[in-house]
């Protein structure tokens, strides 16, 4: 590859992490007025849930399609940040695109079951339909609150890919400029403190009720990354220009 052709795709790569993160922090605005579960979350019975479900499919859809946006457009932001560390951590940014690989495939499954199946599920209970008897058995194991479900352990382990690849170029990410020291040192932040709430629930520290308000905390430090790297792409674009 030519040092033209280089510099080409970094700066390509550079100017979609950059507007990665622009709409990654834009969706998290977003799902501030979109509703992802029905009131009361983890303490909402089954028959509340389906008639919450049945009069607000079209905001809990439209809730998880943005949520599957902000997922892709982060996971776009983190590999532009393994990129980053490519030339002098080649090994490393191998791995952690990896782990944002396989965390796409970990995150993309629930919020498409949130978008197809949940909806279908409720309306088939709500109608007593030939297949309602199925859905009342499907609909508690997809539950969107409960961290025991099948749909939040997918999202878990999602975010616990990510505190990993954090791990690996955080590290790395410090030994470049401000931006991207900053930008680091968030990112180790948030995987020591994820890990740390991972072993806290495996242990039994952390109750069952709590688990997301503690893993929602974790993960907002991610907010503060996207902040930091919107810096750190727009002078990486600049210093290819």
């Amino acid at each position: 590859m030519s040092m033209g052709t280089s510099n080409t795709l970094g700066q390509q790569i550079n100017q979609a992490a950059f507007w990665s993160a622009a709409v990654a922090l834009a969706t998290g605005v977003v799902s501030v007025f979109l509703p992802l579960d029905a009131p009361g979350g983890y303490e909402a019975t089954a028959s509340d849930r389906v008639a919450w479900l049945s009069a607000n499919s079209g905001a809990f859809i439209l809730g998880w399609i943005n949520q599957i946006i902000a997922m892709v457009s982060l996971s776009g932001v983190l590999a532009g940040l393994a990129w980053q560390i490519a030339g002098t951590h080649p090994l490393r940014a191998i791995l952690a695109a990896t782990l944002v690989a396989i965390s796409m495939v970990a995150f993309f499954i629930p919020k498409f079951i949130a978008v197809w199946t949940i909806p279908m599920l409720a309306g088939a209970i709500a109608t007593g339909s030939g297949a309602s008897e199925m859905a009342q058995a499907l609909l508690p194991i997809l539950n969107v609150s409960a961290p025991f479900s099948l749909f939040t352990s997918f999202d878990y382990l999602g975010f616990w890919l990510y505190s990993l690849f954090a791990l690996l170029v955080a590290r790395p990410l410090m030994q470049s400029s401000v931006s991207s020291k900053i930008t680091g040192a968030v990112l180790g932040v948030f995987g020591l403190l994820y890990n740390g709430v991972v072993i806290a629930i495996l242990a039994g520290t952390i109750e069952g009720a709590e688990v997301a308000i503690y893993v929602g905390a974790a993960s907002l430090i991610l907010v503060f990354v996207l902040v930091g790297s919107l810096f750190l792409f727009k002078g990486a674009v600049a210093s290819t220009d």
